[in-house]
């Protein structure tokens, strides 16, 4: 068992109660200030996680938005406390979440679908812990390649507010199609990583009327959802019951212990910060020396003063490394034409 799923166990039974006592400290202060009912319209930090759930262009997939498959929010919790619900993760930004939520009203305000379900209704009815998945669509120029990005959350919540949507709205400024993965939360890496293999055959199958290209795919992750990048890297899609297609052109990764690799690794694209106790330096370092010595493309950033889980890493020592990965990937293009 690795390191970073022997500690998530360990935190997970830690972080639980503090998780409760901040959603009802907030739900507390909150309720004799709410924020006005936001109807179509922006959400802003004064907003609630009940703005979100009930916003109608979140309609039947709001909940999947949040973090959590299992529990109840205090839905008072205004978005300015967003990071309560996020214990694995550091430097939660409420803007950065509020924008990136804004991104996606303004899509569907101007007519486009920005989610998508990559099960059938029968493969949910067979497996209802799939009802808990879907595909969140960040849209950049038609035909372009995409990217998609599975958030973290020690395979107990995903983090897509913090480190799913926000990466996806930088991809899809640079004109890159963005796919922001929502897979099954507290069935572990291996259910995890399947739905991603499933996503991605989605897209492929789909990618015509997506208006993507196939060519150059991209596979991100952070945390939990960087070993199942990296995972998906190593040994295809197919190997986790998707469809026989081609490796990722570039795998992006940040912050964890992964050691598995494959001697056909694609580029990688690492980041960590030196004082993370979750996914250590050193850990990452060790992959990416044997990936080096087999001869795969890696580019590798240590930021200071960071510990794990800094998504953007805004306002940070991280700051811009999104559009240094997505540098990188571009490079990845250019070698494979």
């Amino acid at each position: 068992m690795d390191y970073l799923r022997t500690t998530g166990l360990a935190l997970s039974v830690l972080s639980m109660a503090s998780l409760a006592e901040a959603g009802q400290s907030e739900s507390v202060l909150s309720r004799g200030n709410a924020s006005e009912p936001v109807a179509g319209g922006h959400l802003s930090v004064a907003s609630s996680i009940r703005d979100v759930l009930r916003h109608p262009a979140f309609a039947g997939h709001g909940r999947l938005i949040l973090p959590w498959d299992d529990r109840a929010y205090a839905e008072d919790t205004r978005l300015s406390n967003v990071a309560s619900l996020l214990p694995y993760h550091s430097h939660v930004s409420p803007d950065v979440v509020v924008g990136a939520l804004n991104h996606m009203i303004d899509d569907v305000n101007s007519g486009k679908t920005i989610f998508f379900d990559f099960y059938t209704e029968a493969q949910k009815r067979a497996e209802p812990s799939k009802e808990h998945t879907g595909l969140f669509f960040f849209r950049g120029k038609v035909g372009a390649p995409f990217a998609i990005v599975a958030p973290g959350g020690g395979f107990s919540y995903v983090g897509s507010v913090h480190e799913g949507f926000p990466y996806a709205v930088e991809i899809s400024r640079k004109e890159y199609n963005a796919f922001v993965l929502k897979y099954r939360a507290g069935h572990g890496s291996a259910a995890a990583t399947q739905d991603m293999a499933a996503a991605i055959s989605y897209i492929f199958r789909g990618a015509g009327t997506l208006g993507v290209s196939t060519k150059d795919y991209a596979v991100w992750g952070s945390s939990a959802g960087a070993r199942m990048a990296a995972t998906i890297g190593s040994h295809g899609v197919a190997g986790f019951g998707g469809d026989s297609l081609p490796k990722p052109s570039a795998v992006v990764m940040a912050y964890t212990a992964h050691s598995d690799y494959s001697s056909d690794e694609p580029p990688t694209f690492v980041v960590v910060g030196e004082q993370d106790g979750i996914a250590p330096a050193s850990s990452m370092e060790r992959r990416i020396a044997a990936l080096r010595k087999a001869g795969t493309l890696v580019e590798y950033h240590k930021f200071g003063n960071l510990g794990h889980g800094f998504g953007l890493g805004t306002g940070t020592s991280a700051q811009g490394w999104v559009a240094d990965a997505i540098r990188f990937w571009e490079k990845t293009m250019k070698r494979g034409s």
